[in-house]
């Protein structure tokens, strides 16, 4: 039988807040020790991590402890985004056992990162395996990582999200066993007898037909359909073009999966950001390499779209799969309180499709999950990894 557990505390004393988090999530699952523990922490507790791990691990009867800092943190029920909050999950059971990985020197290194984590992860793994991904966001080249990862361990499912931060550091940090670090990335192994129901939403929506770029340098685009590509943006943005500063924090690019697409269709496009646009040029630069002849759309982030499409992924995940025994999820730091105008809103939504599950994560730098056939690094999405009893 798996079984698992979430807690959380907001105290602001780091030991008290890591052993609390830890005793409610270990009597949760019934567990007396655990096969592993996840732990992510906002930043109010600064140089306190490498206690507060400790602390985790001792109360969890455990030394397979891994995850990262956060700018906040969901559990039981709650997506707590400012202040003092740490979450714990822990799990165990028979058919389930965690193994911590870790990698320095993250950034200009992808292939040998994930070289590195795939020769740690290979004695531990199991009939079903699911890797638990938490790199440095502002060191990451998660495309090139998640390539390589796919390559060095085939058949193996990551999710996960890049550790975060609330701005006031200006870097983030990751954790594994009493170890922490920055520009490293740290994972937790899950293996053995589990099913595995993985979902992933989209907080943005296609602002019309995409369009062919037509006129492009490196990562600047100069011309949409023949057209001055800045001009194309700004009748998609309406009247968010007249302040650009506000436009990019509401109007993307949508590269579809297929690149002769004629439209974006869900869960077949990812997001990435607009970096800059200018009007006297009549260019726009997006967080993008695109070829002449390429299909790319514009999107609008909008707290109905995105609870709508989280709505469409919760009915599909809750159709299949076994009886969850935990839920991970992983969600942008650009969701949240601030986008749907009020607090808690995924983690009720999950609850009211999937009933009373243990559920925790953390508001990443990026995501990882899902997008058609493969998995890579999304943005703007949740990402709700379902570990799930194995059928009979």
């Amino acid at each position: 039988m798996l079984r698992a557990g979430v807690g959380h505390s907001i105290s602001n004393n780091p030991r008290v807040a890591a052993e609390e988090a830890t005793q409610i999530a270990m009597g949760q699952a019934g567990l007396r020790t655990a096969g592993g523990a996840i732990c992510f922490a906002t930043a109010a507790y600064g140089g306190a991590y490498p206690m507060m791990l400790n602390a985790v691990a001792a109360a969890a009867g455990t030394a397979e402890v891994a995850g990262c800092s956060s700018a906040g943190v969901i559990a039981g029920g709650r997506e707590i985004e400012s202040g003092h909050a740490i979450a714990v999950i822990v799990f165990g059971g028979d058919n389930l056992r965690g193994k911590r990985l870790f990698a320095p020197t993250l950034r200009g290194r992808p292939r040998e990162v994930a070289a590195e984590l795939a020769a740690a992860a290979r004695p531990a793994l199991g009939r079903n395996n699911l890797l638990c991904l938490f790199p440095d966001t502002y060191n990451a080249d998660p495309s090139s990582l998640l390539d390589a990862l796919a390559s060095e361990l085939p058949g193996v499912t990551i999710v996960g999200g890049g550790a975060s931060e609330d701005g006031t550091i200006g870097e983030t940090f990751q954790f594994c066993g009493d170890v922490v670090s920055n520009n490293s990335v740290a994972a937790m192994l899950l293996a053995g007898e589990f099913e595995l129901n993985i979902g992933a939403s989209i907080a943005c929506t296609p602002l019309g037909r995409t369009h062919r770029v037509t006129a492009v340098r490196d990562n600047v685009i100069l011309e949409l359909d023949g057209r001055r590509a800045f001009d194309v943006f700004a009748e998609a943005a309406g009247a968010l073009a007249a302040d650009l500063h506000r436009a990019a924090a509401f109007v993307f690019a949508g590269i579809p999966l297929d690149p002769a697409a004629e439209r974006l269709e869900r869960g077949r496009f990812l997001v990435r950001n607009i970096v800059g646009a200018s009007a006297e040029h009549g260019a726009i630069a997006i967080a993008h390499r695109c070829k002449v002849g390429d299909m790319i759309g514009l999107v609008l982030r909008n707290g109905e779209r995105a609870r709508e499409d989280l709505k469409v992924a919760l009915e599909e995940m809750s159709g299949r799969g076994g009886r969850a025994a935990l839920g991970l999820y992983f969600n942008c730091v650009s969701r949240g309180a601030g986008l749907y105008g009020m607090p808690d809103h995924d983690s009720a939504y999950i609850a009211n499709y999937l009933g009373d599950l243990p559920l925790g994560g953390f508001f990443t730098g990026f995501e990882i999950g899902p997008l058609g056939p493969a998995t890579a690094p999304l943005q703007y999405s949740g990402v709700l990894a379902l570990i799930c009893e194995p059928a009979s």
